[in-house]
């Protein structure tokens, strides 16, 4: 067996079949113009898929309501110009081999920068973060649009020729402000003291996302501990605690769970076993029987990814445990972000062994759809 055969066993989930465990991450580029993907976004991904990739997920692309995201050229995931624009991405994608869904989203009241939407961002109580009031707290009748609109764009993506689909969940930003007490203040059903409690909005989403898409559609969620507010924040800090929260979004309809954290190889509860011990999605998985993605700075270290094996440089150890917890199924499948940026063909220097060929991230290609 080759050190990186755990990476490229195939995947089966309903009717969806991955030729490799390995996910492009959504990576947000702001370069939709008017919203609309058009060629070039069509062919960055298709660029990943000719280099190997079993399954993209889409930048995060946003659903339609008023305020839905912070930067100007993100993509819509509503209207017929910007769907056409993901049918033609879907097409390209599926000529090269790979599979694909998009990561449908609601950005809250995060910012992206300096520019403003049109209308008043949005969120569980207008907070950017505790104690850091934006925009303004969401209505009975925003929080049932929203829900909609979620739901209508799942159909869509099934509609126009996706493989699935993911709900963002994570980072901060709006259903993540509805789990997180510090930006989560509200005293009606949308709130609470507890995790659960404050989890039923993502659970509605939910339900109204498999509700649209039936019952065979894959569905995804993306969630995360920390938050681009805080770092340090843990929503769940015991695996009780996570239980609570993650299984009544699997009973939901969650039919995936795309666990973030910082660095794959950090273990999620060392208290309870140890440095080396689960991550976020091994333990996600444990918990609640859902298949798991795993993510976090995987093969940043350009040609260290593979030199890393036969004990050469600094990142031996993490790329190491990539291995041994792929091969004993701690979690089922890995997504790569910022190396794919950079170098298309990633997946297949890894398969081929070819060290030299691999290239490490460059901040400067955030700059071009490369």
């Amino acid at each position: 067996m080759t050190a990186t055969e755990p990476l490229f066993r195939p995947f089966r989930l309903k009717g969806l079949e991955l030729r490799n465990r390995i996910v492009m991450a959504p990576m947000t580029r702001d370069m939709a113009p008017e919203g609309v993907p058009g060629g070039a976004n069509a062919e960055y991904y298709r660029r990943r898929a000719a280099g190997g990739v079993g399954l993209i997920l889409s930048e995060g692309t946003v659903i339609d309501r008023p305020a839905s995201r912070n930067l100007p050229n993100i993509p819509f995931f509503h209207g017929d110009k910007a769907l056409q624009g993901w049918r033609g991405v879907a097409e390209a994608v599926h000529g090269a081999g790979a599979k694909i869904g998009p990561q449908i989203w609601h950005t809250g009241s995060t910012k992206g920068g300096a520019w403003k939407p049109e209308a008043e961002v949005e969120s569980p109580s207008g907070l950017l973060a505790p104690d850091k009031p934006r925009g303004r707290a969401m209505t009975e009748e925003d929080i049932a649009d929203t829900i909609a609109a979620f739901a209508r764009a799942a159909a869509d993506a099934k509609r126009i020729g996706m493989d699935l689909v993911e709900v963002h969940g994570a980072h901060g930003y709006l259903i993540d402000q509805f789990f997180w007490q510090g930006t989560n203040l509200r005293d009606d059903r949308w709130g609470g003291a507890t995790l659960p409690e404050r989890s039923r909005f993502a659970v509605e989403v939910l339900k109204a996302v498999r509700a649209a898409v039936g019952p065979d559609f894959p569905v995804l969620l993306r969630v995360s501990q920390w938050k681009q507010q805080d770092y340090g924040v843990k929503l769940a800090a015991s695996p009780q605690e996570m239980e609570a929260w993650l299984g009544p979004l699997v009973e939901a309809g969650a039919d995936v769970l795309h666990c973030s954290q910082r660095r794959f190889w950090d273990a999620e509860f060392p208290e309870i076993d140890g440095d080396t011990g689960l991550n976020f999605a091994g333990w996600a998985k444990k918990l609640t029987g859902a298949p798991t993605i795993s993510v976090g700075s995987v093969g940043l270290g350009g040609a260290e990814f593979l030199a890393a094996f036969r004990g050469e440089g600094a990142g031996a150890a993490p790329l190491g445990q990539l291995m041994d917890r792929m091969a004993r199924d701690e979690f089922d499948l890995i997504a790569v972000g910022r190396a794919l940026i950079s170098d298309p063909d990633w997946v297949r220097h890894v398969e081929a062994g070819d060290t030299a060929a691999l290239r490490g991230f460059d901040a400067r290609d955030l700059a071009e759809l490369v």
